[in-house]
């Protein structure tokens, strides 16, 4: 067997991802495939931590397009995480997986509440932890949720799961036909170029310490695997290239 390249990693999963042609809810055979990818990565023995966005029930931003206040909308979206964390958990759970979800909103009736220390100590027994409801503060999305839990758990890489691209490119390629695709890039190129990786914050965050991302389509059955294994997919993006 394959010999894993990084021992603990933090999956970001966006919420359209979850939804699957639909475009909004939940599509219970997407959720399936991905816990049973979720699964692959364990049973080689990786540290799994999951941070899942919500964009297939609520987008905050819209909210605040409509006139709604910026930090209510925001808000929605944290609860709109922790519906998809509790979904995944079930299917997790179904195919034996141990899993804890933290809410970083407390609501103790189906979530733990976020604890760094309790979160590692569930990553060293084996269990899936899956950080639901972003920060906890409005303004923050969860691509930064991904970064700063990453940070405090000291994950080896953050695995970007895309739904609708299979890595970072110069420009938008369904737009642009001439858009070039990276094998490598450096945070600072991500930052300078504007290039629709993660935002800022999260960017800076990742550079500051040191944490490899890579970016890839989850749409194709074994990515998240192969990404755990270091196989050349998608793009990586890091401190220095």
């Amino acid at each position: 067997m394959s010999v894993p390249q990084y021992k603990r990693v933090v999956i970001k999963l966006s919420g359209e991802a979850l939804a699957g042609e639909a475009g909004f809810g939940l599509s219970p055979a997407i959720i399936k495939s991905v816990a049973e990818e979720v699964k692959e990565v364990v049973d080689l023995d990786v540290e799994v931590a999951v941070v899942v966005g919500g964009g297939n029930i609520w987008r905050g931003k819209i909210g605040s397009e409509m006139g709604m206040d910026r930090a209510a909308a925001d808000y929605m979206g944290m609860l709109a995480t922790v519906m998809n964390s509790l979904a995944l958990q079930d299917a997790l759970e179904k195919l034996g997986i141990e899993t804890r979800v933290q809410s970083s909103i407390v609501m103790t009736q189906v979530a733990e509440p976020y604890i760094r220390r309790k979160a590692v100590r569930h990553l060293e027994k084996k269990r899936v932890v899956i950080f639901a409801a972003g920060t906890g503060n409005p303004f923050f999305s969860t691509d930064t949720t991904a970064a700063l839990r990453a940070a405090e758990i000291d994950a080896d890489a953050i695995l970007m799961a895309k739904n609708n691209v299979d890595g970072v490119y110069s420009a938008d390629p369904k737009v642009d036909e001439d858009a070039i695709k990276y094998d490598t890039l450096s945070y600072l190129d991500v930052i300078q170029q504007g290039l629709q990786v993660m935002d800022s914050t999260a960017s800076t965050l990742c550079m500051d310490n040191d944490i490899p991302l890579i970016v890839f389509s989850i749409t194709e059955n074994g990515n998240i695997k192969r990404a755990v294994l270091g196989e050349k997919i998608g793009t990586v993006v890091r401190r220095n290239v």
